[in-house]
């Protein structure tokens, strides 16, 4: 609830700069005046922008204290392909995956300082689900070896771009998080945890554990 909170108060503001700026837009003799007019479209451009970074935001859920994020189970529906399900508290989805191995990649929103102090929790999404092969020759040959998790609209990326610019806002770090390739089997569960030194993926059944002795 609180990042689709936060994704509202993003959009209320982008409202707002909105209509400010289709009142300078459409007022009278705004051709005339080519700083007005330029200034109601940088508006009008601010608020179509601040728009889906709220969408961005709503994306990122809580991380939960009392549950794994995920559980990850394994259905066999063919040679080394694999109807895996995701399931998020309530939320299940599932897609079809091929190889010997599986990787899940997740985005962190970590906030701190003064956004911390006022008790702002980190949230988290997730982002690609991979599959990967022992032998290259038939990771070329397969049809389901990345799954996208989640996308941002038009390319409005929040995380990315405090990523890809380096900064914080003071408040907030973006964090890549990443369970690396562990293997699949027919029947396997894993869950998926959140510990402090990133994330954490373990065998809940038999065949997960047989499956990783195995690889091991």
């Amino acid at each position: 609830m609180q990042f689709i909170g936060l994704g509202i108060g993003f959009a209320i503001l982008a409202l707002v700069i909105l209509l400010f700026a289709i009142r300078l837009l459409l007022g009278e003799n705004w051709l005339m005046g080519w700083l007005r007019g330029m200034f109601g479209l940088t508006l009008l451009a601010l608020a179509l922008t601040g728009g889906l970074i709220a969408y961005d935001i709503s994306t990122y859920q809580e991380i939960p204290s009392d549950r794994p994020l995920l559980t990850l189970s394994a259905v066999a529906e063919g040679q080394q392909r694999y109807r895996v399900t995701l399931l998020e508290g309530a939320i299940e989805r599932s897609f079809l995956l091929d190889g010997d191995l599986w990787q899940l990649d997740v985005r962190q929103l970590h906030w701190k300082g003064l956004a911390h102090l006022i008790g702002l929790e980190s949230g988290y999404r997730l982002e690609t689900l991979n599959g990967r092969f022992f032998t290259a020759e038939q990771q070329e040959l397969a049809s389901f070896t990345q799954v996208d998790l989640a996308g941002s609209l038009y390319g409005v990326d929040f995380w990315q771009w405090l990523r890809h610019f380096q900064k914080d806002l003071f408040i907030v770090d973006a964090n890549p998080l990443r369970v690396n390739y562990l293997p699949i089997a027919d029947g396997a569960v894993y869950s998926v945890s959140l510990a402090p030194t990133g994330l954490l993926a373990q065998p809940l059944n038999s065949a997960a554990k047989q499956a990783l002795k195995d690889w091991q």
